[in-house]
């Protein structure tokens, strides 16, 4: 059985809307118009799509290349189900402000943490 090449298997998603997931774990939504032997990918009309709970919102990016060393995972999007239907689109001033809420909540169940591990310790 005959390997491809490296990245032939992104032909196939050549001109689709897909969602890529970078190891930042941002996520860009874009149309795939190029690629090379190193999966950098030019996006375009490109979205940052930022997620906090059942609340998302997409910034618009524009063109944007993407190095292909930071991507973790990437899919077609299905028109049909885009936005899934459980999901709730907010403006960007409101995804940051429950990013900033989210944040805060695991800083704060991070020291609750640290503050039970540290009593344990004395029993």
């Amino acid at each position: 059985m005959e390997v491809p090449p490296p990245g032939t298997a992104l032909v196939e998603e050549l001109d689709k809307r897909l969602l890529v997931q970078l190891r930042d774990g941002r996520k860009i939504v874009g149309i795939l118009r190029s690629f090379d032997q190193f999966a950098n990918l030019v996006l375009e009309a490109a979205v940052e799509r930022v997620v906090v709970g059942h609340q998302f919102a997409d910034t618009p990016l524009g063109l944007y290349v993407v190095r292909g060393e930071n991507v973790v995972l990437l899919g077609e999007i299905d028109e049909h189900r885009d936005p899934p239907p459980n999901m709730e689109k907010v403006t960007e001033a409101e995804i940051r402000q429950a990013q900033r809420a989210e944040k805060e909540a695991e800083k704060i169940k991070k020291t609750m943490k640290a503050r039970m591990d540290f009593l344990l310790d004395f029993e």
